[in-house]
């Protein structure tokens, strides 16, 4: 056996050992200078940062569950200051590439910066969870894969590399144990000209079943599924798209598959997956930076570069749920009136491609929220060094449902002078069921035949 796995290493580079998980020592820190999902818990020293002290539960007046939109408990807070382009450089240290540059092109752009809220807040079984991977958690294969023991929680409490992050991103909980649905999730894509184009309007379905612990009929390595069927345009409707991730992604990568009502056959797409860019999303984004980043790690190395404070979209109810769609664009960037901006500490990670491996990106940088590892920025750098593409990922904290719920974004494409507004649920909300589907209704060709006709 250990002949076999020393030959596999040798063959494919990879380390099948796991690594260690960390210490109890450190892992009683949990609950004490730390959050139980790692995040510290004490305020930062000039207090613009506020200690912890159980995140948002309780729902504003005039929230009704089960709407699909969530009431802003902070409509009345007025900012603190204003960034733009007068004073990008005073606060540079605390500003990402792809802000910076925004702000120094675009004289019409600002950041209004509002008092930090850290409203997070999770179910205590995921808490729970979370504490017992800090010590039993292991990270395998150089990485690229995580041992399918730690379902329930976020896998890596405290970080001991750039992909363990990257993980705690991908494993973010932000659905619940049951599924998520948009009954009409549309891009917009602005074009140079600053013309307004709407790529696509979605029915989406997504799941963790890596939080759907009692399901007995999901494969434990599975740990992600979403599908989304097209509505718009009239040339696309009908088409189907499913994507099915894996907690060892080198053993069993990405399962995708699409369906064209042309062609009424269910075909499998690997193509969707890396440097392919998203159709349905105006072709802005690529498939693995999806929410800032899907799929597998395989082609770039990771680096944990530590933690620093850095204004982050945050608490982005006004940006979710009450900014129209037509008021949420304007003609070279997002309407920084419907955004909202708050000092956070965030988790920094660089990753630059290995040698041999092909991507249109050489090197990309994520800043990932303490609290949710998924509010935040991210920057991507070509070939040549040049600044390609910037996203800023909003979320807000669902307080009914104790969710970090991180979907909607917008993406700059500098290249092409561009940029999309992505998943925007406008138009319906965002619906949150509690129980999963039986997985004899999730396959792809159940799926098909359950939607493709409505």
């Amino acid at each position: 056996m250990k002949l076999r796995l020393m030959l596999f290493t040798a063959l494919t580079g990879f380390s099948t050992l796991p690594l260690a998980a960390v210490s109890p020592e450190e892992a009683a820190e949990l609950g004490k200078s730390l959050t139980p999902w790692g995040a510290v818990m004490e305020a930062n020293t000039e207090g613009t940062i506020p200690a912890y002290t159980g995140g948002l539960t309780t729902a504003p007046e005039g929230f009704e569950a089960g709407s699909g939109f969530w009431v802003d408990p902070f409509k009345d807070e007025a900012p603190l200051f204003r960034i733009d382009s007068s004073n990008v450089d005073e606060y540079a240290d605390k500003l990402s590439e792809g802000q910076k540059k925004l702000l120094r092109d675009s004289t019409d752009y600002y950041l209004d910066i509002y008092p930090s809220h850290r409203t997070v807040a999770y179910p205590q079984d995921v808490i729970d969870a979370t504490i017992r991977n800090a010590t039993e958690c292991t990270i395998m294969q150089d990485g690229l894969a995580v041992d399918p023991a730690c379902r329930g929680g976020l896998p890596f409490p405290i970080p001991q590399s750039g992909n363990e992050v990257i993980w705690n991103q991908q494993l973010r909980y932000k659905i619940g144990s049951g599924y998520s649905t948009t009954a009409s999730s549309n891009s917009w894509i602005v074009d140079s000209n600053g013309r307004v184009t709407k790529a696509a309007e979605q029915q989406t379905f997504e799941e963790m079943p890596y939080y759907q612990v009692d399901q007995a009929d999901r494969n434990p390595e599975m740990y992600a599924r979403v599908f989304s069927l097209n509505r718009y345009p009239a040339r696309r409707a009908g088409e189907v798209t499913v994507l099915a991730d894996f907690l060892n992604p080198i053993k069993q990568p990405r399962r995708a598959w699409s369906y064209s009502p042309g062609q009424r056959r269910i075909k499998l797409a690997p193509e969707f997956a890396f440097d392919t860019p998203v159709a349905s999303q105006g072709g802005v984004t690529l498939f693995d930076e999806l929410q800032m980043f899907s799929g597998s790690q395989e082609r770039f190395d990771y680096k944990l570069v530590g933690r620093k404070e850095m204004f982050i979209p945050y608490n982005a109810y006004r940006f979710y749920f009450d900014c129209g769609q037509e008021e949420q664009m304007l003609k070279s960037h997002a309407n920084p009136a419907c955004e909202r901006w708050e000092l956070h500490r965030v988790w920094v990670v660089e990753a630059t491609l290995k040698e041999g491996s092909r991507h249109v990106y050489g090197k990309r940088t994520y800043y990932l929220d303490e609290d949710t590892f998924g509010v935040g920025l991210y920057d991507a750098w070509d070939q040549t060094g040049e600044l390609y593409r910037s996203m800023f990922l909003s979320g807000v904290q669902l307080y009914d449902l104790n969710i970090p719920y991180t979907v909607k974004n917008v993406i700059y494409d500098f290249n092409r002078g561009m940029y999309g507004v992505i998943n925007d649920g406008l138009k319906g909300g965002y619906k949150f069921h509690p129980t999963p589907l039986p997985e004899r209704d999730m396959t792809p060709e159940a799926i098909v035949s359950r939607h493709s006709q409505r």
